[in-house]
């Protein structure tokens, strides 16, 4: 009896000493808490997704990349008539680069709201740029606690080259168990005692070793990069490799955890397939395309442009081109294909150019075909954006016409995204509109202004002016704005002036302008970037009641009552 005892004592002394060791850095304030959602210190009824939620994967401030959630604003008490939705998702679906007017949450805000005009609608943006399904899998029980009646997710481009990919400089662990582990651990302030423990270890032995090696130029040189350029440790991951497997292979487990999550809570996901620019982006990395390949793809290309092809030659190389790895001749052969009009061919080989792409900033189709099924495993709605997109490109085939570089939409490609969402939730039996609100009425409501179509098309040249688009980074030079609008785009974009500001300059414009549509919109905006304030809620519902929309005023006079209450 004793021995076992001794050894009960024995075993139970360790687990003390790190309970007791957890309570006494909690005690002591040690380390930190990063919950999804914080109150508003302007106006605690309110709560906002915490927009440095990114910390909470990186213990040391100097490793955290500039990445963070548009300020967006719900009530913290979910209201009576409410109805919630949140959107999960990457740099797409935040709206990268325009900002949160272009994003799903952006774009669906106000159709939602006139589909719902009996109920007090929130759809709650949670994305942002370079995360991936280990961090959307991290948000999902806080976005539970906060009773969605939906949940609309667009992820899966950032599972090898975004933070805890498998080819990321930004990895939390070795493996996907692991992974799982760290996500699991971090928040307990012993773990947070030994990363920061062994971070200092490794700083002291990084500095020691190059303690003159980069120069304080080089430093904020570095720092100006994009995360594009600073984010890929594995540039070269080919389909048959251990490390393309592993990162297809975390996509599917992460997203059954998450889909099991919201199905055991009742809450109905949408989730969409993945769109890539097909046609006019080529892949960043590539195996060398064979010498007798080359000729007949220059052969080929040219007789294009002389309307001359010889099919014999064009059969003959689509034979080879499909059996060779190249991504850089799947490409080139799509493009041939393309401009004769075989929309078939072109759409199969541009596809096998992104899927061959070694540097993997573009999911595969392999992640699609997850999607899908696991849409169909776990009572998930597909929201097929690839399809509507297809469908609105040139043969099928989707290229600058509805993007802005190699995966982000332009303008009309957000405002498709969102419809696509729109019409499954239309459609669904989990979702049931009060009143539809057509694409034309929605497009026209839209909230984006011209300073913002500026800004995104600048951040899209920044974007573009670094690696991977080109091998060194350029000097960027933006054209000279045309008028008043793009000049507050560059300026927001200069940091000039922030984004409250700019649309407050926007406002005075226009009203100097008469453009009552564009004032409206402007005041909207502006009460819907702060709900909490009285003054600008109760002009922004006075402007739509003398323009007869009074179902749209609804919202605003609601919050202006409950800013009048919360004081």
């Amino acid at each position: 009896m004793k021995v076992w005892l001794f050894r009960a004592i024995a075993v139970f002394i360790p687990f003390l000493f790190f309970i007791l060791l957890e309570l006494g850095l909690r005690f002591a304030g040690y380390g930190q808490s990063y919950p999804l959602f914080i109150p508003n210190p302007d106006a605690p009824d309110y709560l906002l997704p915490r927009p440095d939620i990114v910390k909470r994967y990186f213990p040391n401030a100097s490793d955290v990349p500039s990445v963070t959630i548009e300020a967006n604003f719900f009530r913290a008490e979910k209201p009576k008539n409410g109805l919630r939705f949140f959107v999960q998702g990457g740099s797409t679906a935040a709206g990268f680069p325009y900002g949160l007017g272009a994003s799903i949450a952006g774009m669906l805000d106000h159709r939602l709201k006139q589909s719902f005009p009996d109920n007090y609608v929130e759809i709650i943006n949670t994305s942002l740029a370079a995360v991936n399904s280990y961090t959307n899998l991290d948000l999902v029980d806080e976005i539970i606690a906060q009773q969605p009646d939906a949940v609309l997710i667009y992820m899966g481009h950032n599972e090898f080259l975004g933070i805890m990919g498998v080819g990321s400089n930004y990895t939390a662990a070795s493996s996907a168990a692991t992974t799982l582990l760290f996500l699991k651990l971090k928040e307990y302030r012993t773990f947070q005692l030994i990363q920061s423990l062994y971070h200092s270890l490794k700083v002291a032995f990084i500095e020691e070793k190059n303690q003159e090696s980069e120069t304080t130029v080089q430093a904020n040189f570095a720092a100006s990069r994009t995360f594009m350029a600073k984010v890929a440790k594995h540039k070269t991951i080919p389909q048959d490799s251990k490390l393309f497997s592993a990162g297809v292979a975390q996509f599917e487990q992460n997203l059954s955890l998450i889909l099991e999550k919201y199905q055991g809570a009742g809450i109905p996901v949408f989730i969409s397939t993945l769109v890539s620019n097909l046609l006019d982006q080529r892949p960043f990395s590539s195996l060398p395309t064979p010498s007798n390949l080359e000729n007949a793809l220059r052969q080929l290309s040219e007789q294009i442009t002389t309307q001359s092809v010889d099919n014999v030659l064009l059969e003959q190389t689509a034979k080879s081109v499909s059996i060779t790895d190249s991504a850089d001749a799947h490409f080139q052969l799509g493009r041939i294909f393309n401009a004769l009009g075989d929309s078939t061919k072109a759409k199969l080989f541009l596809t096998q150019a992104k899927d061959l792409d070694l540097l993997r900033f573009r999911a595969p189709e392999a992640i699609n075909s997850i999607i899908r099924n696991h849409a169909l495993r776990y009572g998930a709605i597909l929201v097929n954006a690839q399809q509507r997109f297809e469908q609105q490109s040139p043969l099928g085939v989707v290229g600058n016409n509805l993007m802005l570089e190699h995966l982000h939409p332009n303008v009309e490609g957000y405002f498709l995204l969102s419809d696509a969402f729109y019409q499954s939730m239309s459609m669904s039996k989990a979702i049931s509109f009060k009143q539809e609100i057509t694409p034309n009425v929605a497009w026209k409501q839209r909230m984006l202004l011209q300073a913002e179509e500026y800004y995104g098309f600048a951040k899209a040249l920044q974007l573009k002016s670094d690696y991977p688009f080109v091998d060194e980074p350029q000097l960027l030079k933006l054209p000279a704005p045309q008028n008043w609008q793009q000049q507050l785009g560059k300026d927001l974009f200069d940091k000039k002036l922030n984004w409250l500001s700019m649309v407050q300059h926007a406002q005075t414009n226009y009203q100097a302008e008469r453009n009552s549509s564009q004032v409206i919109k402007t005041q909207l905006m502006l009460a819907d970037a702060l709900p909490y304030e009285a003054r600008l809620n109760v002009q922004a519902a006075d402007m739509l009641m003398k323009t007869g929309q009074t179902a749209r005023a609804s919202t605003y006079i609601q919050r202006s009552k409950w800013a009048e209450e919360d004081k």
